[in-house]
């Protein structure tokens, strides 16, 4: 039941609302404007838009920062990637449940801080651990944005838009990855590469004007903090597992130091998963594992993240370092598969009840691994971009975009309405730490062999983690009634 009390000029409200089978107080303080909801919508759209921008544009930039620190390996300056993917993905869900707590205007604002900060320390970064240090910065700031900004927008927008709201910031979000090789491209070879970092300061700063200025904050929730130390415990497990990766490039796998991050990788992970039994408010609530579908889909999201991400920066190493292409060249040849993806996306979220759940999430999967075979027999020294690399890349959007829509569907169909949000937010964990320790697995394997050989070996790993997803998903429902 739901009280409220007298509401007056200035007065600060509270009510008691039931949040995860327990009362919750809130404390909101009416304001004295009103914003238009599209107000929001802009400042919420730039904020995804950056955020996402982040995980593709260093991509075509990696070759001018190799150039820039040569005493450092390949596997070393994968963090600029890995460090973002990290921080970002195993801070989301506690930064939600934060955001609700702080306010969700303050928090954002926050975080958009932290983003332009971050931004700055890669931009004047003059060794290669600051410029890592700038990447978990960013990471940091974007896991604070993203949620905040779609607590604002569910804020101010009625029940019968929202879910177009949130479709177009997704939208917004695909554009940002989409458009990443390309700007990025644009930049690096006009600029340098430090100009894919300067270009977030000026957007960031608009930002924080247009937050503070035509957004209003949200009520603040009071009661049982998150679990804040589980989630530094996992951001430690996924640096120490992809370390343990990135330092079997030159020590060897069976290294004393390697095992030993593998192991507290292991060590610290068991506490996660420890702490979210116990814990009254846990990172990850352990009731929603004991959904097959649910735990099930993570694990898929977090091998196709792997096989995708890692696929897609072995493409871009490879056109710059075999076929020589510069960085321009190179980020329109890549730009053609996420533009696939996206069309292919809004096709099978239409057709994905009539087509069937489990059978696109083992097509895709699978013509994502045909395609990668491909590069492995057909791409050699000669450049070929139109044929057969054009082609390959088609193919690649059609799988990813056949695969993306049905998993995100399978993540959150058979949770409680109101667990969607920690839901989404855990399924977008898991694909960011994919993404994290395939770009390391991937790079590390690359690196250990010289030539052409060494990117057929890293597409090989890519093939690896596209069938395993597929194998996993064979498991999970078929049809909308399943999952219902």
């Amino acid at each position: 039941m739901i009280r409220l009390g007298p509401v007056v000029p200035l007065a600060i409200r509270r009510k008691a609302c039931m949040v995860r089978g327990e009362f919750m107080s809130i404390t909101e303080t009416p304001t004295t404007k009103v914003f238009s909801p599209w107000a929001t919508f802009t400042v919420c759209a730039i904020a995804s838009y950056i955020s996402t921008l982040d995980m593709s544009i260093v991509n075509v930039a990696f070759f001018e920062i190799q150039e820039s620190f040569p005493k450092d390996s390949a596997s070393t300056i994968a963090w600029v990637v890995t460090a973002y993917s990290i921080l970002f993905g195993s801070l989301l869900v506690v930064s939600g449940r934060l955001a609700d707590q702080v306010g969700r205007k303050r928090f954002f604002i926050t975080g958009t801080g932290f983003f332009l900060v971050g931004s700055l320390l890669c931009a004047i970064a003059s060794t290669m651990g600051l410029l890592i240090a700038g990447r978990a910065v960013q990471g940091l700031g974007g896991a604070m944005m993203v949620p905040a900004s779609t607590g604002l927008l569910l804020g101010v927008f009625p029940p019968e838009k929202r879910g177009q709201v949130m479709a177009w910031v997704g939208s917004i979000g695909a554009l940002g990855v989409a458009s990443g090789p390309t700007l990025g491209a644009f930049f690096v070879s006009t600029f340098g590469w430090r100009s894919a970092f300067w270009i977030n300061v000026p957007i960031c700063f608009i930002t924080l004007v247009l937050a503070w200025r035509v957004t209003s904050e949200s009520p603040r929730m009071k009661g049982s903090r998150p679990d804040i130390l589980a989630a530094v415990v996992f951001t430690v497990a996924v640096a120490a597992l992809v370390w343990g990766i990135s330092r079997s490039e030159t020590l060897g796998w069976g290294d004393s130091s390697v095992l030993a991050l593998f192991a507290i990788a292991l060590a610290f992970g068991l506490l996660v998963a420890w702490r979210s039994v116990h814990h009254s408010d846990p990172l990850l609530p352990g009731e929603l594992f004991k959904e097959r579908t649910f735990t099930l889909a993570n694990i898929s999201t977090f091998l196709y993240g792997a096989a995708f991400s890692g696929n897609i920066l072995n493409n871009v190493l490879f056109q710059r370092t075999i076929w020589e292409f510069s960085a321009t060249k190179a980020g329109w040849f890549s730009v053609l598969s996420p533009i696939v993806v996206a069309i292919t996306s809004m096709i099978v979220g239409r057709k994905m009840a009539s087509i069937g759940y489990r059978r696109l999430l083992i097509a895709g999967p699978m013509i994502m691994a045909s395609t990668v075979m491909a590069s492995v027999l057909f791409l050699n020294t000669n450049p070929t971009p139109w044929f057969p690399f054009l082609p390959i890349m088609f193919f690649l959007g059609i799988g990813l975009g056949a695969t993306f829509p049905p998993l995100s569907a399978c993540t959150i169909m058979r949770l409680p309405q109101n667990r969607f949000a920690v839901g989404s937010a855990i399924n977008n964990t898991f694909r960011q730490v994919g993404t994290a320790v395939g770009v390391a697995l991937v790079v590390t394997v690359q690196s250990q062999t010289e030539g052409i050989e060494g990117f057929r070996n890293g597409w090989k790993v890519a093939i690896c983690f596209a069938l395993a997803a597929a194998a996993v998903s064979i498991f999970q429902p078929n049809k909308a009634n399943q999952l219902a």
